[in-house]
C-alpha cells in the first residue's frame, strides 16, 4: 500500500562508496538480511527516499530500520551492534571493556577523519600539494600499521570495528600507489598482510570490488573533473 512503512533493513548506498560497503560487510559479518538500494551519484539524482532519509547531509549510507533512518556508517555499525545484539559476532568490544571500545572508535575516527580526504587530494592535486598528499599518506598507512601491531587484526585474533571500518580502503590501495608513487607492501608490509588475511573472509570477499575497478573508477572521475 502507499505510504506503508518499509519493515526490515535497507541499506541505500553507492556501489564503490567505502563507507557504504563497511555497513555491507558489518551486516554480512552479523548475519542480519537486508535489502539493497543503489543510488545514482553520478548522474547526480539522488532519490527522494535518500533527501527524506538523511535531510541534513543528503548522503549514503543510509540505514533503515522498519522505515527508521541511521545515518553516518561508523553510526551504523554501531547501531548494528547494540541494535542486534543476538547477532553474532558483536563489532566493537565487550561493554565490560569500555578502554577497548574507546580505543576502536578512537582508530575507526582516524581512518574516517586521514585516509579518505588525503587519498582524495593524491589524485587530485598537482605540484607541492599532490607531493604533501604523498607523505602524509605514507605517515597515515604507517600510523594504521603502528595500531595493527602484530595482531592477526586490529583488535587482537578477531575481526572487529576497526577492520570493518578500513577494510573497504584496501581496494583503493593500488590507487593510491599508483597516483602516489609508493608501495603499501614495502612501507607496510604487515598492513598488506592484514588486507590480504581481510581479503580471505567471505563478507570482505563478497562487497569489495577489484582494486583494477576502484582505479578505473577514480580515472573516471579524473576525466570527468577534466584533472590530467
Amino acid at each position: 500500500m502507499a505510504g506503508e512503512k518499509k519493515q526490515g533493513l535497507q541499506l541505500l548506498d553507492f556501489w564503490v562508496s567505502p563507507f557504504g560497503q563497511r555497513c555491507r560487510i558489518a551486516l554480512d559479518e552479523k548475519g542480519l538480511p537486508y535489502e539493497y538500494l543503489e543510488e545514482d551519484l553520478l548522474a547526480g539524482n539522488k532519490s527522494e527516499l535518500l533527501l527524506h532519509a538523511n535531510p541534513v547531509h543528503k548522503k549514503i549510507p543510509v540505514l533503515l530500520h522498519d522505515g527508521r533512518p541511521v545515518c553516518e556508517s561508523l553510526l551504523i555499525v554501531q547501531y548494528l551492534d547494540e541494535a542486534f545484539p543476538a547477532a553474532t559476532p558483536p563489532l566493537l568490544p565487550a561493554a565490560g571493556d569500555p578502554y577497548a571500545r574507546a580505543q576502536a572508535r578512537f582508530w575507526a575516527d582516524y581512518v574516517d577523519k586521514k585516509l579518505y580526504d588525503c587519498g582524495t587530494r593524491l589524485w587530485k592535486l598537482k605540484g607541492d600539494g599532490h607531493a604533501q598528499a604523498r607523505t602524509e599518506m605514507v605517515e597515515i598507512l604507517r600510523t594504521l600499521e603502528g595500531a595493527l601491531g602484530d595482531g592477526e587484526f586490529f583488535g587482537g585474533e578477531a575481526f572487529g570495528f576497526v577492520d570493518v571500518a578500513l577494510v573497504p580502503f584496501t581496494s583503493w590501495f593500488l590507487a593510491y600507489e599508483r597516483f602516489g608513487d609508493l608501495s603499501v607492501e614495502k612501507e607496510c608490509p604487515r598492513l598488506a598482510a592484514w588486507a590480504k588475511r581481510c581479503a580471505e573472509r567471505p563478507s570482505v570477499a563478497k562487497n569489495l570490488y577489484s582494486s583494477e575497478k576502484v582505479y578505473e573508477f577514480i580515472c573516471g572521475l579524473k576525466k570527468r573533473f577534466g584533472i590530467e
